[in-house]
């Protein structure tokens, strides 16, 4: 019953208040936070929230009375710059005539003492304004704020973007990286002017891949920063094929074993290269670990929450952290802003308090009664007079050489005044918005300035270029920064490059090696990599369970190669080349025939002449003898015939030697067998006579000789040799031999040869040479037996003995021989069954004619007869 009643009068009192609101048509503000700020008035207003307090303490909750609203603690001098040098943006644009005529800039920044609910509160204070009272209920004029700089963590500005961006009023943060920022569904109005985590990763792998390391090392912390940006960074590796050799988290409590357990994998892999995403507070008990263990030859890679930590450069550190890599925020020169600094004075306004805080802190005062204020433990005694010498001091407050989150700050208020005074240039009639209005000064709608902000296109007087993509995000650039060695042994950060990423290009990495610190005994960039890289003729072989980066090196097949670093696969030369022995590159293919320069050539072409020459020889022989009887026995026409086709099968051998040619493959196979044929031929006419001689000599045959005299035996020659013409004629008109490569025999050659065109052409050719071979050793084999005087037979039999046993054994020999050396066995054939003719049938007559010539009498052989 009491709950209901108080509900009640609750109820009615709100309507109460909210009638006499509208009758007296006036808004009153209904409560205030108590936050810490700095305030400027102007035409126009901008909004900033900084991180200018570490911590915040909360006071006990009593739950009686109205709790007392939280204070903060631990004053940072440097985050104070960076609000400082929002106000010195404000004024310098205030003071160019060409940025904004007319209108006058002012600020409201507040403190949000890295808490949300601070930064919050600071955020609604911003957006609703500060007047006590507000009577234009149409919302003319221009809003409380136009845009927030700020804020510069990511979680925070997750939560202020989500409230604002209903209104579209435009947050620019300086410092917030988190990539899930760029979701322009959900944060429609926000902006940054620092790259987000995305391009952090990209810019580190882009060194990783610059100096070849393969195979690093990962630690983060046990955080939303830390995790999100190990796992970004392990996707960029393995899109570009490099490998995390081990993946350590840091402990939340920083537990002193699992820190030593970090640096023991640290120290125990092989990897040299060690990439770290921390939190301060797991980096300095790490490092701390790092020192304990000794553990140098180390190239560490620090991301942008340390890379220019000031709490590593001492000369303790120097051995172990001395060269190491980091990515930090574009440092920029702002002209004019140390003189800016060392004027500033405290005064005594509510809405200023942050500087009299600030004022305190620095010279160790107080305005109040002295001994009632406490700094950072300690109880301060002197009284600030506001005249103190801020040019005395040596803090990172008038440290100005290295400005990074504070050009992020002045760049994001240059970037809302741009895009404020483009707004303002805008023509009626032709401005962006319905109706082709544009946007009014004095009813300022916050969207619209968005629709500036996102257009905006500026250069800095430090000459960095600065504008927005669709997702509001800055075109992203780094400094690469590395630590050195100063003259007082500690450590000194210099710049050696430039990592950054134009609207439609790939990360541009851009260094000066030369000035670059290798904290190693080489002096030289480490190898960091699984396995050392394949040369060209090698291709890499994946080790079985192990990551990618980590293989053998295996050479390329023959007939195959690699001419690149790292090769996957080897690839197969074109069918006319051949892997060199290195199996980096193809080449042509050695060409392989029989030649008049190769050994066996040149022994087959001596062969081939030495027995043309005893052809020759023995013709001479007959020529100077061809009156005596054993010369004139048995027809000496058919035994010149025999000479001269012998002559020409020796010769046709040349016709098998050298390259081979259309002519050269036409004629070698035709001559060959027209050769072959004539011999045989004359042979078999030759057998035919002794058969013929021999039955004349008999009674009862005494007529033979007259049916088989000199006209028919070259009749006989002539038909039997024509018709192996005519199956040569018909072979070379139908499938003519050509020239072939021929890439079967051997794989790493070109065998040059004759292809036979028809195997049926050949063949008959071969088959037509044996039969007559066969018949005539058949008839001579019959008549070995006749009497002495007229027995030649024996030594045509010995003859096509010999002839048919080279053939029969040359078919398999020629099929079983590769490229040219089954060019050599017909050859070895030719020579061999011609050489066994002129020396079989040949050599005993000539051994009777130069060594017994008594025996050349037709006495002599009469005397054989009766004998």
């Amino acid at each position: 019953m009491w709950i209901t009643l108080y509900i009640t009068l609750y109820l009615f009192f709100n309507f109460i208040s909210a009638t006499s609101i509208l009758r007296t048509g006036t808004c009153q503000l209904q409560g205030r936070f108590k936050l810490n700020g700095m305030y400027q008035d102007g035409d126009v207003i901008l909004g900033g929230l900084f991180h200018i307090h570490f911590f915040t303490v909360f006071p006990e909750l009593s739950f009686k009375t109205e709790p007392e609203p939280p204070y903060c603690e631990k004053f940072s001098m440097e985050n104070f710059q960076q609000a400082q040098t929002m106000a010195f943006a404000v004024n310098e644009i205030n003071k160019n005539p060409n940025l904004l005529p007319n209108i006058t800039l002012g600020y409201h920044l507040y403190d949000n003492c890295v808490i949300m609910g601070i930064a919050f509160r600071a955020a609604i204070s911003l957006a609703s304004g500060t007047e006590e009272s507000f009577s234009s209920l149409n919302c003319t004029g221009p809003p409380p704020v136009i845009g927030i700089v700020g804020d510069p963590s990511s979680t925070p500005s997750i939560a202020i973007s989500n409230m604002l961006g209903l209104f579209r009023v435009p947050l620019v943060s300086h410092y917030a990286t988190c990539s899930c920022l760029s979701d322009r569904k959900k944060y429609p109005s926000f902006f940054r002017t620092i790259p987000s985590d995305a391009f952090q990763v990209q810019a580190m792998v882009q060194i990783l891949r610059h100096f070849g390391w393969t195979w690093v090392g990962l630690v983060y912390s046990d955080d939303d920063y830390g995790i999100n940006a190990a796992q970004s960074f392990k996707q960029e590796m393995q899109k570009f094929g490099h490998c995390v050799a081990f993946s350590e988290i840091g402990p939340n409590d920083n537990n002193h074993r699992d820190i030593q357990r970090i640096t023991r994998v640290i120290q125990a892999s092989t990897a040299r290269v060690v990439v770290l995403f921390p939190t301060a507070s797991f980096l300095i008990p790490l490092m701390d670990e790092v020192v304990l263990q000794n553990i140098t030859e180390r190239q560490w890679i620090a991301s942008e929450a340390w890379s220019t930590s000031h709490v590593y450069h001492t000369p303790r550190f120097l051995p172990f952290l001395g060269g190491t890599i980091g990515i930090a925020i574009r440092r920029g020169e702002i002209k004019g802003l140390h003189d800016f600094l060392l004027r500033l004075r405290p005064i005594n306004d509510q809405r200023n308090n942050i500087v009299r805080i600030f004022w305190e802190n620095m010279f160790r005062c107080s305005f109040g009664n002295g001994g009632d204020r406490v700094i950072d433990g300690e109880q301060v005694k002197r009284v600030c007079t506001g005249q103190e010498d801020l040019s005395t001091t040596n803090t990172a407050y008038t440290d100005v050489s290295g400005l990074r989150a504070g050009y992020n700050v002045y760049k994001a208020v240059y970037a809302l005044a741009h895009a404020l005074h483009d707004l303002m240039q805008c023509e009626e009639g032709s401005g962006p918005f319905s109706g082709n209005r544009c946007g009014d000064i004095i009813n300022l709608k916050p969207w619209q300035l968005v629709h500036y902000l996102q257009k905006v296109n500026f250069t800095t007087g430090f000459g960095d270029h600065v504008s927005f993509d669709k997702n509001g995000d800055a075109l992203p650039i780094y400094d690469v920064l590395n630590w050195q060695p100063s003259s007082d042994g500690s450590i000194r950060i210099y710049t050696v490059g430039v990592v950054n990423k134009g609207a439609a290009t790939e990360v541009v990495l851009t260094l000066d090696e030369d000035a670059i610190y290798w904290n190693f005994n080489t002096k030289k960039p480490p190898r960091s990599v699984c396995s050392e890289s394949c040369p060209p003729g090698t291709r890499q072989a994946q080790r079985k369970g192990l990551p990618v980066c980590c293989f053998d090196c295996l050479p390329c097949r023959d007939g195959e190669i690699s001419n690149t670093t790292d090769a996957i696969e080897c690839t197969v030369c074109p069918d006319e080349f051949w892997s060199n022995p290195d199996k980096d590159k193809c080449v042509p293919k050695e060409v392989e025939f029989l030649s008049y320069n190769d050994p066996l050539g040149i022994s087959l072409t001596t062969a081939s002449l030495i027995g043309t020459c005893f052809c020759a020889l023995v013709i001479v022989i007959f020529s100077l003898h061809r009156n005596t009887p054993i010369v004139r026995a048995n027809n000496s026409e058919l035994s010149f015939l025999l000479l001269l086709s012998l002559k020409m099968c020796f010769l046709c051998v040349l016709l098998f030697i050298g390259r081979p040619q259309l002519w050269t493959c036409q004629l070698r196979h035709a001559v060959f067998g027209i050769s072959f044929v004539l011999s045989i031929s004359s042979i078999l006419v030759k057998t035919v006579v002794v058969i013929a001689v021999f039955k004349a000599s008999r009674p009862e045959g005494k007529g033979a000789m007259k049916w088989f005299g000199a006209v028919q035996q070259r009749c006989t020659v002539l038909i039997l040799t024509a018709l192996q013409v005519v199956i040569c004629a018909v072979w070379l008109s139908t499938a003519s031999p050509t020239p072939h490569k021929n890439n079967q025999y051997i794989r790493s050659k070109i065998v040059y040869e004759c292809a036979i065109g028809s195997v049926a052409g050949f063949s008959m050719l071969l088959g037509y040479i044996g039969m007559l071979a066969a018949v005539s050793f058949l008839l001579a084999f019959l008549a070995r037996n006749l009497p002495d005087n007229f027995n030649e037979a024996k030594f045509i039999t010995f003859s096509m003995l010999i002839f048919c046993a080279v053939w029969i054994s040359f078919v398999p020999a020629y099929v079983s021989s590769p490229g040219k050396y089954a060019v050599a066995v017909e050859i070895f054939a030719i020579l061999a069954s011609s050489f066994g003719l002129l020396v079989s049938i040949f050599a005993p007559k000539c051994y009777i004619i130069l060594l017994h010539p008594e025996k050349n009498t037709k006495n002599a052989i009469m005397g054989r007869e009766t004998k």
